[in-house]
């Protein structure tokens, strides 16, 4: 195996995806493989982006080939870029799967691809059943895994969604690794000059596009608890909201909160994402359903401790007790989380269990899946 394609987003796309399929692209780079991310030159009709826009400002990531190529509702362009992938013999593609609207385009791309006899197929599948269903999802996951002959799950809870559609095609379970793409690590006082906030508050992050899986009503909820309130900390809200900003402000509004929260409701370019986390003592993920969360992972890179809902597969990540918190997804468990994070001093020695903990998510830890997956792969006929 020497020569790898990546079917996923990436720059000028932008988004946890696109990031993550960078940085597996440069550890395979500097790991000695030929790398080409095929992107996406039409990704998402707007009935399906809520967001305001799908593009980074930022300039591209250097020393990678990234060629926006894949028309995803284009059925000639499938064609085209899978001959182009035929005739090009890459040992392996490893297509990102997150969405079954994605599956016709990937998977007619991975089978036209095959038709060479060399090159073989793996998908890393972040979500197989999406958080917010639509009428053909399963169908559409169904082309796409046919195409595919192995996976690499980042949740168990997604390993489980794989097996209702193949019984006998290799599954690894491989943590997200962490996000060590946004930046070193910042100063906190600095960080707070940088988001215009005072320096002598304790903080709350809840970070990342507002959907309503998400659960930020549930974190609202909670901040309105009594003795939350008596804690005098405020939560930070960061990221894009995907659905009605209102509902949200609504809850604020009829519980008392606006002291209490601090809206950023927009995309959180890269280069700011740092400072976020370097203000926070503690980074909630109140979701109601989840497979995996690269929140999670960048909380690990930032050294945060985490407080996270017992949903798909983020209780796998965090160390309870140790790194952080996992809760039952109710407002009242994520109160009493952070009640007992301040009231008891619990930030120093969870910040050094994230910090070691650290060493379980590597990017070597990835790679070295997908070689063994590729040597399980057999030649395609």
């Amino acid at each position: 195996m020497q020569k790898l394609v990546l079917l996923s987003p990436a720059h000028p796309l932008r988004g946890g995806i696109a990031s993550s399929t960078e940085r597996l692209a440069l550890e395979l780079q500097q790991q000695g493989y030929q790398v080409t991310i095929y992107s996406f030159s039409y990704q998402y009709p707007s009935l399906l982006f809520p967001g305001k826009t799908q593009y980074a400002d930022g300039p591209a990531p250097e020393g990678l080939n990234i060629r926006s190529a894949i028309h995803s509702i284009n059925p000639f362009n499938w064609w085209k870029v899978g001959q182009a992938l035929r005739k090009a013999q890459p040992d392996l593609i490893i297509a990102r799967y997150w969405l079954p609207f994605m599956g016709p385009s990937m998977g007619t791309i991975l089978r036209l691809a095959r038709r060479n006899g060399h090159t073989r197929t793996l998908a890393i599948t972040d979500n197989v059943i999406p958080h917010e269903r639509r009428p053909g999802d399963r169908l559409l996951t169904r082309y796409f895994i046919g195409a595919v002959q192995a996976f690499i799950v980042m949740s168990r809870a997604v390993g489980k969604d794989i097996r209702r559609f193949t019984s006998t095609k290799p599954v690894k379970y491989i943590p997200h690794p962490i996000y060590d793409n946004y930046g070193p690590l910042a100063e906190r006082k600095q960080s707070l000059q940088q988001l215009s906030l005072p320096q002598n508050q304790r903080y709350i992050l809840f970070f990342g596009f507002v959907r309503a899986y998400k659960g930020l009503d549930l974190l609202l909820h909670a901040m309105a608890h009594a003795k939350v309130r008596r804690l005098g900390v405020k939560l930070i809200v960061a990221g894009e909201f995907y659905e009605e900003e209102s509902r949200y402000r609504k809850i604020v509004a009829a519980n008392g909160l606006e002291g209490q929260v601090i809206f950023r409701s927009s995309y959180i370019p890269k280069e700011e994402v740092r400072y976020y986390f370097a203000a926070a003592d503690m980074v909630a993920q109140p979701y109601k359903t989840a497979t995996q969360s690269g929140i999670s992972q960048l909380a690990f890179h930032f050294q945060k401790p985490m407080l996270v809902t017992r949903v798909g597969g983020l209780p796998e990540i965090v160390a309870h007790g140790k790194e952080g918190y996992v809760v039952d997804v109710e407002a009242g468990a994520i109160a009493d989380a952070i009640i007992d994070f301040y009231e008891n001093s619990r930030r120093v020695a969870m910040e050094q269990a994230v910090k070691a903990g650290r060493a379980r998510y590597s990017w070597d830890n990835l790679v070295q899946g997908i070689r063994e997956l590729y040597d399980k792969i057999e030649t395609p006929s």
